[in-house]
C-alpha cells in the first residue's frame, strides 16, 4: 500500500460545461466551472471536435491558477459512449479512446470527452488516466431492455457517477450501506436521468441522452414516434440527433440552455416559459413515478441532485407529486468530482484495483430465444 502524496485533475465535461478540479490526496485545491454557451459548442458539428476547444480552456485555467500540468501525477475523466462496462474505476487506454471517439456503445453524450480528454492529457504529460461509473455502466435487468422491436435494445446510458455517489452518501448518511436500499434517484440539470437503485444496483432508468425521458435545457426527451416520422419528412437525421443531445428542450423552444435565463423569466411570470419550466418538471415527476413500479414501491428515498436543485421550486413540485412515495431528498449541485478523486486515490494507494477495458458488452443479448 502507498503512501505517498498524488495530485489529481479531475476532468469532468457536461452538456453545457467541463467542471475541473484540482485534488491533493482528498484535499481540493480548487474547483473551476467553466461555462459553455449553447451557441458557442453548436459551432461543432460533433461532440468529438469539441476535444481540442475544451482541452485548451482546461490548460488556460491551469495557467491562470499558476498550475503546470506536469506537475499532476494522474489525468481522472468522466466516461462514458464506449461499450457498456462494469461499476468501478477503469484504467483509460488507447483502446477506450478509440471506442469511446467511436461512440461503439451507440450514444454521443458529452461526458465521453471527459476519457478523451483525461487521455490528452496522460499522452501530453506520460502519466496515467482513469474513468468512473461512465454512463454506459450497464446493471439493467432483463425486463428494463426488450422493446417492441427485434433488435432494438435499451441500455444503460444515464448521470451513472453522480447517481451512484449520491446514493452512497445518502445511506452513509443513514448509518447504512447503499447495497442494502432502494432509492429512486433524479439527476437534474442541463440532462436529466432518473433511474432505480436496487440494493447497490442501477436497474433501469431512462436512456436521457438518446431522446427518452422529460425533455431537459438541451434534449428533446421522449416524442410519440409517429410525430417524429411527420417531422423527418422536413428534416435530416442527423439534426434530431443534435437535438437529442444538444439542441432540443430549452436550446430549441428559447435558443438558449441558460436555466437561469429561463426561470427569471418564470420568475416574472413570462407564461411561455412558465409553461415550459413546469412541463419539464411534471415529466420529471412521470419518470420517478415509473421508477417507483420497477421498485415495487418499495422505496427507501427519493433523491435530488444535479445543478437545476438551485430552484427550490424543483424540490416543491417533486415532493408535492412524489411525496407520498418516499421521503424527498436534495443533494444540490453532484457530488461527482469527490467520487473521481476518492475511487482513483484508492486505486493509486492499493487498496482497489482498476478494470481494464475489454472493448466487450456487459450484456450480450437474450441467448437462444428468439430476441
Amino acid at each position: 500500500m502507498s503512501d505517498r502524496s498524488f495530485k489529481l485533475l479531475i476532468i469532468n465535461p457536461g452538456s453545457t460545461s467541463t467542471k475541473v478540479s484540482l485534488f491533493k490526496d482528498e484535499e481540493s485545491l480548487f474547483e473551476k466551472s467553466l461555462f459553455h454557451d449553447a451557441d458557442e459548442l453548436l459551432k461543432f458539428g460533433h461532440v468529438n471536435d469539441q476535444l481540442d476547444f475544451r482541452y485548451n480552456v482546461i490548460l488556460n485555467m491551469l495557467k491562470e491558477e499558476n498550475e503546470d500540468p506536469s506537475d499532476i501525477d494522474v489525468f481522472v475523466g468522466r466516461g462514458g459512449s464506449a461499450q457498456t462496462q462494469p461499476g468501478g474505476v477503469t484504467l483509460i487506454d488507447q483502446k477506450l479512446f478509440d471506442d469511446t471517439v467511436a461512440a461503439v456503445g451507440g450514444s454521443e453524450h458529452p461526458a465521453k470527452l471527459g476519457v478523451m480528454l483525461a487521455w490528452k492529457f496522460a499522452c501530453e504529460y506520460k502519466k496515467d488516466a482513469y474513468t468512473l461509473n461512465p454512463t454506459n455502466v450497464d446493471e439493467y435487468n432483463d425486463l428494463a431492455r426488450l422493446t417492441g422491436i427485434k433488435g432494438i435494445y435499451r441500455i444503460s446510458h444515464s448521470h451513472v457517477l453522480n447517481q451512484k455517489a449520491v446514493a452512497d452518501y445518502h445511506a452513509r448518511s443513514l448509518g447504512k450501506h447503499y447495497e442494502d436500499m432502494n432509492f429512486i434517484v433524479a439527476h437534474i440539470d442541463g440532462g436529466i436521468t432518473v433511474s432505480a437503485h436496487d440494493h447497490g444496483r442501477m436497474i433501469d432508468g431512462n436512456m436521457g441522452a438518446d431522446g427518452e425521458g422529460a425533455f431537459t435545457p438541451t434534449r428533446i426527451g421522449s416524442i410519440p414516434v409517429l410525430s417524429l416520422l411527420d417531422y423527418l419528412e422536413d428534416h435530416t437525421v442527423d439534426e434530431v440527433r443534435l437535438k437529442c443531445s444538444r439542441a432540443g428542450g430549452f436550446v430549441e423552444l428559447f435558443g438558449t440552455a441558460n436555466s437561469d435565463t429561463i426561470h427569471e423569466m418564470v420568475d416574472k411570470g413570462d407564461p411561455k416559459a412558465s409553461l415550459v419550466w413546469n412541463t419539464m418538471l411534471y415529466q420529471i415527476c412521470k419518470m420517478i413515478g415509473e421508477m417507483s413500479t420497477v421498485l415495487c414501491g418499495k422505496v427507501d428515498g427519493i433523491l435530488l441532485t444535479g445543478g437545476l436543485l438551485r430552484f427550490p421550486d424543483v424540490k416543491e413540485t417533486i415532493e408535492k407529486r412524489c411525496g407520498f412515495i418516499a421521503p424527498v431528498s436534495v443533494y444540490p449541485g453532484e457530488m461527482e468530482q469527490e467520487a473521481l478523486a476518492y475511487s482513483v486515490l484508492r486505486v493509486l494507494r492499493g487498496e482497489k484495483t482498476a478494470h481494464r477495458y475489454t472493448g466487450i458488452p456487459v450484456w450480450q443479448g437474450f441467448g437462444d430465444i428468439g430476441l
